[in-house]
Order: structure tokens, then sequence, then C-alpha cells
């Protein structure tokens, strides 16, 4: 790649992980306010359950449709389409009158905000290439931790400044800006380098294929963690802890921290392996899974944790293995996928871990009140153990893209 579009190509990941800090604040706010919303509009933790999976199952549904407009209609146009979309639902949460208008508010959000990871996976797809894809993808990954991270404080500082409803509209509304962005800086490698466009794969092939089954077992596995940081923290530290809005605020930003050094340090680890170990591309990727798995086991002892900050240190430790993981499978998904299908079979994996995580956040809501969060917290331990057995079966045999070549 000439210098100059390398640099293209790495500002291309700036903008992209930009776009994901933005995405990942919108998400998050609900959840850093969720406290303070239960009481103002009389709902339990129950309802809340109905809430995220409100979310959860039109963000699973939706990441095939999103990655398929994409791969359709191309990315630049399709990404800055969805965030201008995801803007207007966040901002649409200020008139929410109850838990049934968050439910459908956030059913509308998770729709569009579903495109975020095929878009981003895309673009990495496009403009890297072996070895250097997974850093790439590990600086992308960056804004989804980020975005959660810097939820907390900002969310309380403007809820405490001007309401929680201004929370939501400014929350909201920084993805027009970024939609605008986007379009005016992205273009493809076909437009940049007059380069051949990659085969599609047929949808059939992808869903019936061994390499998808693969990546999404493991990420169906995957994903309950993820999601159980980024909705269900700020309530069990108010309910488990007793913290209040503030504590939550000077404290629960710091998995989404350790999840943005797992990303980059995941991103990079499999090219060292490859390096110091002289692995091949798949199984340098299949060691940082596994590795990332055996540090999961961190946040399934969250039971046993004396005290609160405790707690919170095996919640990072859980961040940052999970983003070694996240990183890893996404990855996975461009090396074995074409880059001009990549957004339909990234959608199709995300689906697969989406269901997972809304079949947990359902099991939450309903076994919270008899089990409390230990137990449910301790599968967490256990789920990405599986998952990495299915991915070194599943693994072996297949070939990445530039082995093929």
């Amino acid at each position: 790649m000439p210098r100059s579009n390398r640099l293209y190509a790495w500002s291309v990941v700036g903008v992209v992980c930009l776009g994901t800090i933005v995405n990942y604040l919108s998400r998050n706010t609900l959840a850093v306010l969720a406290p303070q919303l239960e009481h103002l509009l009389k709902f339990g933790v129950t309802e809340y359950s109905y809430v995220v999976a409100a979310f959860q199952l039109a963000y699973t549904l939706m990441q095939p449709v999103c990655g398929f407009v994409l791969d359709r209609i191309g990315l630049r146009a399709g990404f800055a389409l969805f965030a201008a979309l995801w803007s207007v639902a966040g901002m649409l949460h200020a008139f929410a009158g109850g838990w049934v208008g968050l439910a459908v508010l956030r059913g509308g959000l998770g729709a569009t905000e579903a495109t975020a990871i095929p878009a981003g996976m895309k673009a990495i797809g496009e403009w890297f290439h072996g070895p250097e894809r997974s850093a790439a993808t590990g600086w992308f990954n960056v804004g989804t931790s980020f975005g959660a991270m810097l939820a907390p404080p900002l969310v309380v500082g403007l809820t405490l400044a001007f309401g929680w409803r201004a929370a939501f509209v400014a929350t909201g509304g920084l993805g027009l800006a970024w939609a605008g962005l986007w379009y005016a800086v992205y273009r493809s490698p076909e437009e940049v380098e007059a380069v051949e466009a990659a085969p599609r794969v047929g949808l059939l092939e992808i869903i019936r294929s061994r390499r998808y089954w693969a990546l999404a077992i493991p990420r169906f596995l995957a994903e309950p963690a993820w999601q159980t940081f980024n909705f269900w923290i700020p309530l069990y530290l108010a309910t488990e802890r007793h913290w209040d809005l503030k504590q939550i605020a000077l404290f629960a930003w710091t998995p989404f921290l350790a999840a943005d050094l797992g990303g980059v340090f995941g991103g990079y680890l499999s090219p060292l392996l490859m390096r110091v170990l002289k692995l091949e591309l798949l199984p340098a990727r299949l060691a940082v899974t596994g590795v990332g798995a055996v540090l999961m086991i961190a946040p399934g002892l969250i039971a046993l944790a004396g005290n609160a900050y405790l707690a919170m240190a095996l919640f990072c430790v859980g961040g940052f293995a999970h983003q070694m993981i996240s990183v890893t499978i996404n990855t996975l998904s461009a090396d074995v996928f074409p880059s001009r299908t990549l957004g339909t079979a990234n959608g199709w994996v995300g689906a697969a871990g989406w269901t997972g995580g809304l079949l947990f956040s359902l099991l939450i809501g309903q076994l919270v009140h008899v089990t409390g969060y230990g137990p449910l917290f301790g599968c967490l331990g256990v789920f990405d153990l599986i998952g990495f057995a299915v991915l070194a079966v599943m693994i072996r045999g297949l070939t990445s893209l530039e082995e093929t070549a």
C-alpha cells in the first residue's frame, strides 16, 4: 500500500473509532440513568430488563440487515445514514413518559445502531490485510469501550446540571455531526486506488458455512458478558453495593478503560505471536482468544468480592479479557470473508452474539430477585471457556483469505 494510502487507512480507523464512541455513548446513557429513572418513571428491574431487551432484539435482528445495506449501497452513504437515524432515536428518549415508551425508543435506537460494528469491520476489511488487520480492529474497537467509559461522568454531569432529558438530547445529537464528518471524508479503496472489487458471497453460503458457525457460536457465548457490563453494572452497584449516582459516576467507567487496553493489546498480540512463535494467522488469533477466555474467570468470581472496589477490579479484568476476545472474533470475520460481503457476514456473526446477550439479559431480569447477581456473573466465567473450545475445534482446516489467495 502506498504511504499516502496507508496514512489514509489509519485516518479511517480514527474516524470509525470516533463514530463508535458516539454510538456507545448514546446507547449507554440509559444504563447510567437507570437507577434514577426507575424512581422517576416508576418501573422496576423486570421492566428495565424488557427495555434492555427491546434494544437487544432490534439490534440482533438488524445487524445482518444493516450489513446487507452497507454492502449494497456502499459504506460511505450507508454508515452516514444509519448514524443520522440513531442520533434522532437517541434524542427522542428525552420524551419518554414510562418504561413502555422507553422500550419503543430503545428498539428504534437498537435497529439503527446495529450498523456500527459491521460498518467498522467492513472499513477495516477494505483497507487492511493480514496481521495488521487485528491491530486496526483493536484501535477501532477502542470506541466501544471509550464511549461506555465516557458515559457515567458525562451523563451524570449533564443530568445534574440540566436534567436527565437534556442528557439524552446531548448524547444523541452527537451522531448528526459525526454522520456529516463520515460522509465528507470516507472513500473506498476502489475510489482511491482503482482496484478490482472483491467477489460477493451469497447469504445462504454465509450461514451454511463452517467458518460462519466457527465464529457465531463463540460470539453467542461471549456477548452476554459485554452486554452485562454495558447495561447492568450501574444497577448492580446501586442495588447490591448501595452506591449512589455520584459514586457510580466516579467508578463505573473503569471496566471500559480496561476494555480499551484489552482491545488494543489483543489486536497487537496475534501479530506478536506470529513473529515470536512463528504461528500461522488463524492459530495466532485462536491463541489470543484462549488467553482472553482464561482471564474471563475473574468476573465470574465477583460474588466472592469482599467490597465494591474489589468487585470493580474484577469487572475491569473482565472488560480487558472480553475485548481481547471481541477484537479477535471480529478480525477473524475479516480474515475469512471477502470485504465486499463482510458487512453482511459480520452482521450475521453479530446477530448470533446479540441473541446470546438478549437471552442473558432477560435471564437476569427474571432471576436476579431470586438468585442475586452472583450466580449469573458466575456463568460469565464459564461461557468464554466453552466458546474457546468450540472455536479451537471448528477453526481446524480453515484458512484465511490471504492464505488462499
